[in-house]
């Protein structure tokens, strides 16, 4: 009598599921680490943003008149490009000119908590949609979320 090598299928299928499982966690984890990495990115690019705006604007004294387009225009910014969310975003004045805000628009509902749940060093207030962060709440599930960053 010989001995048959070999594998059934049963063990074939279930090496196929493990293999599955891991592939899809593995994809879980890209699209996790991805996703955090691109709000490091924003938050890094709106505090040189700040900065910028606060040495650019400094000789002046006031912040008005500031828009994309000046930064864009005196070197502060390479480009119109929102660093998250929507193009549509902004840094404009406040009408005193005391103070200015960095807009982001249409942002997804975890990034709207994500930037809600902590207040960066840079900025005096955060508004999400209009109220006080800090509470969650404010973020609407559907991607039209608008955060405002506040810089005296």
């Amino acid at each position: 009598m010989q001995q048959e090598s070999g594998r059934s299928l049963i063990e074939v299928i279930g090496v196929m599921a493990i293999a599955g499982l891991m592939t899809v966690a593995a994809a879980g984890m890209y699209t996790m680490i991805r996703r955090d990495q691109s709000r490091t990115i924003a938050d890094a690019t709106m505090e040189q943003i700040a900065q910028d705006v606060k040495m650019l604007m400094e000789m002046r004294g006031t912040y008005e008149g500031l828009s994309i387009d000046y930064l864009i225009k005196a070197g502060a910014l390479q480009s119109d490009k929102a660093p998250i969310g929507g193009d549509n975003w902004s840094v404009i004045s406040s009408a005193d000119g005391l103070y200015f805000s960095i807009n982001l628009v249409d942002l997804q509902h975890a990034d709207c908590e994500y930037f809600a749940a902590k207040k960066p060093q840079w900025a005096t207030a955060i508004l999400i949609n209009g109220f006080e962060a800090g509470i969650t709440e404010n973020c609407f599930e559907t991607a039209t979320n608008q955060v405002s960053f506040i810089v005296e």
